[in-house]
């Protein structure tokens, strides 16, 4: 193994504790989306594609990606005002190997919210005897992707702005993402004109394809490419703006 791949490990052990040790990043990636399946999948307040369940846990998965973004930009931006960013800046790792070891970390905390999330499901409904080989690649892959743009973008907000414009800021934008943004909610919801922006931004994208996926088996190949390229402006917005100190 390099020597970057074992300090790239190091951050990600290092980044993955930290949140699991964190009340807040628990309650926003953990209960939020675990409150929301439940509700959707419980209540008919929400028109949602049947079965029911699959849709919900769809919305419920795509919550659980996004969460990454405010729990990553606040805890960047505060990493920042308390120097921590300032003494990672003098070591190899550099603004790529970073951003690297958080996205590994929240991958192996999405791990753990997609298992708690497949259980709650089983409770209210959801069941897996459909998915073959391609959704369940399908899904992997929009969730990975997923977590590329949330956490490309947390690090260029948490990283070049204010920690209380940020904080401020990324509160926001999720809550923004969950009412109106397609992710929890389906964007059929919404005018036309609206769902069809959405459909080619983020959120709408993976909340969409994630609640098609689930409830009726078809993997969405234009979101796909739409999580991919954002992904990809993100990691170098994120690399060129990224400040390692307040």
């Amino acid at each position: 193994m390099s020597a970057t791949s074992r300090r790239v490990l190091a951050q990600t052990r290092f980044e993955t504790l930290a949140v699991l040790r964190n009340g807040e990043q628990l309650l926003l990636t953990l209960l939020l989306p675990a409150i929301a399946l439940v509700a959707l999948a419980s209540t008919d307040l929400v028109p949602l594609p049947g079965p029911r369940a699959h849709a919900a846990l769809g919305s419920a998965l795509a919550m659980a990606v996004a969460s990454s973004f405010t729990s990553q930009a606040i805890a960047v931006a505060f990493d920042r005002r308390w120097g921590v960013l300032r003494m990672l800046a003098t070591t190899p790792l550099g603004p790529r190997g970073l951003l690297a070891g958080k996205l590994g970390a929240v991958l192996v905390v999405l791990v753990v919210q997609t298992v708690l999330l497949g259980a709650i499901g089983l409770a209210v409904g959801w069941r897996p005897d459909g998915l073959d080989v391609v959704q369940v690649a399908g899904a992997l892959a929009l969730m990975v992707l997923g977590t590329g743009v949330f956490v490309t973008f947390a690090l260029l907000v948490g990283g070049t702005l204010r920690p209380e414009a940020v904080l401020a800021i990324a509160n926001l934008l999720f809550v923004l993402m969950v009412v109106g943004g397609g992710l929890v909610l389906p964007l059929d919801m919404l005018p036309g004109a609206v769902a069809t922006v959405l459909a080619f931004l983020p959120p709408g994208a993976l909340g969409e394809a994630l609640r098609t996926l689930l409830a009726d088996g078809t993997v969405d190949i234009v979101a796909l490419a739409v999580l991919a390229a954002w992904a990809a402006l993100g990691g170098v917005l994120a690399t060129r703006a990224f400040r390692w100190d307040a």
